[in-house]
């Protein structure tokens, strides 16, 4: 959890550089936050079902994802950054 509030802090952070631990525990995180949020959604029957299904993207996980986006961001491109990459290569 540390890695993860770990980058969080770092959200502005674009031309530092981001270990291979410290990136994939960020996504592990990410993964099983997103996962639960998905099932609250669902729970509370705040999914979008346009096929019917009963999963779907509701409206906590759609806000929690936009909240993200940018440390997501961020720690790609470090992690690109220590790889010997430019940030750049992350629209590629």
């Amino acid at each position: 959890m540390n890695w993860y509030l770990k980058v969080l802090n770092q959200y502005s952070d674009f031309n530092s550089r981001a270990r291979r631990k410290e990136y994939w525990m960020f996504a592990l995180v990410n993964f099983i936050i997103s996962m639960l949020i998905v099932g609250v959604d669902n729970a509370l029957g705040f999914s979008f079902n346009y096929t019917g299904n009963v999963s779907g993207t509701g409206v906590f996980n759609l806000l929690y994802n936009l909240l993200i986006l940018i440390p997501s961001l961020a720690v790609s491109v470090r992690r690109l950054h220590d790889v010997g990459k430019s940030g750049c290569y992350y629209l590629f």
